[in-house]
């Protein structure tokens, strides 16, 4: 797929429109659609949305990106990846639909996924925008029943620009007339931006801060709306973007309708969800292995795909908690994310910082690239050959146990996700 469609990115509608056309119009045959938008937390928030939803009794679709390890992952049938012969036949059809016309890579992948789900019956589909909204291939579907927003930052400033406004205009792109959208923290310019957007269309907004709330107890996640109150376990994924990501899961599935899933439903996904990547402790593998061999007892792996200045900001909280021994950040970035925004408010907090290449990858910065962007940040990291090197020099060096973070890119996550769990 790669070799026939190199161009991986081209915001536009029309590849796609012209594809579902030849295919029959899939896109008119899904189950009801909850479409999501921002910049960070969508896949988190369709990652509890689908734990509460699948708690229910419901029958649960998903389509998310990037994959971790297999590229089946980005297209779950039922809460499972699409199987090989499946997936094969899907990517077939669509390419022989198209008859070699342009197309990129995205919207060719993401027309076999609306096959997929067109064929499988399901009560639901969450749909996780690849890249902006209003141009991005998922936005095909004319009349989803909920629109979620995620928080807005700055990202892909290489296709979506600099300017705050501008990336929530694309982002507000998938807001459809009359269908309602909730939407997460923002800052007010993103959120002035979302709410004309919503005017031009009579869509209405279930708005954090205004419409809905949340704040963290000392061991539950209260979340408010003109409903009630519910009083909701604290995520087991990590870090209080994670308390954000999962009251904006629960104000989407509270708009529900007759979806909705019911109070102990939505308390069990947030308790019991999983998303790989994430914050994620790794507890086997090769390189678990090496920290205890050579490091002795005590030292702790850990893995995150952030990788722009909110992430940062959202790991730089998590080192604030993480105080009984030294981190040690090992990071690897591509060359379209803007690596010292991101190193900044982390790389501080670290007792060391070491750039690795992101193998097989590309667009990723090489290990000097990486540690010149940490350099233009204000801030000193060494350079190694691998993420297995740099851990080793780490181990070497270390006077007692630490904790490594592992992070900066999905792409580098999956590859360590693929040696070690």
């Amino acid at each position: 797929m790669n070799r026939l469609h190199p161009k991986i990115i081209d915001l536009s509608l029309g590849r796609i429109e012209r594809l579902m056309a030849r295919l029959g119009h899939p896109e008119r045959g899904l189950p009801p659609v909850v479409h999501v938008a921002g910049t960070n937390g969508k896949g988190s928030v369709i990652a509890y949305l689908s734990a509460m939803l699948r708690a229910d009794g419901r029958t649960v679709h998903a389509y998310t990106s990037p994959h971790l390890v297999r590229f089946h992952e980005r297209i779950a049938l039922g809460g499972r990846p699409v199987d090989e012969a499946r997936l094969g036949a899907l990517l077939e059809e669509c390419e022989a639909a198209n008859e070699g016309e342009a197309i990129t890579f995205f919207e060719i992948t993401t027309a076999a996924a609306m096959l997929a789900f067109s064929r499988e019956p399901a009560d639901i589909l969450l749909l996780e925008t690849g890249l902006g909204g209003r141009l991005d291939a998922t936005n095909v579907i004319a009349r989803p029943r909920l629109c979620v927003i995620t928080p807005v930052s700055i990202d892909h400033v290489h296709y979506l620009g600099d300017d705050l406004a501008g990336i929530a205009a694309e982002k507000a792109g998938i807001l459809k007339p009359g269908v309602g959208a909730v939407v997460g923290p923002q800052p007010p310019v993103a959120l002035e931006v979302i709410r004309a957007r919503a005017e031009s269309l009579a869509a209405s907004l279930s708005v954090c801060g205004e419409d809905w709330s949340f704040d963290v107890e000392t061991e539950t996640l209260s979340y408010r709306d003109g409903e009630g109150t519910l009083s909701l376990p604290k995520p087991r994924l990590l870090g209080a973007h994670q308390l954000e990501n999962a009251a904006v899961a629960v104000a989407a599935a509270r708009r529900l309708g007759d979806l909705a899933p019911g109070e102990a439903a939505i308390s069990h996904g947030v308790e019991e969800v999983r998303w790989p990547g994430r914050l994620q402790r790794l507890t086997e593998g090769p390189l678990v292995e090496m920290a205890a061999q050579t490091g002795g007892d005590g030292w702790e792996l850990w893995l995150d795909g952030g990788h722009n200045e909110a992430a940062g900001h959202a790991l730089a909280a998590v080192a604030e908690q993480w105080r009984d021994r030294p981190l040690h950040v090992i990071y690897g970035m591509l060359n379209t994310k803007a690596a010292r925004d991101f190193l900044r408010p982390l790389g501080p907090r670290a007792a060391s910082l070491t750039a690795v290449a992101i193998p097989g990858v590309e667009a990723s910065l090489s290990a000097d690239e990486a540690a010149g962007e940490a350099a233009a940040a204000g801030l000193a990291a060494a350079k190694a050959e691998s993420v297995e090197h740099a851990l080793g020099a780490i181990l070497k060096g270390a006077s007692g146990p630490g904790r490594v973070l592992i992070c900066g890119s999905l792409y580098l996550s999956g590859r360590v996700l693929e040696d070690n769990a």
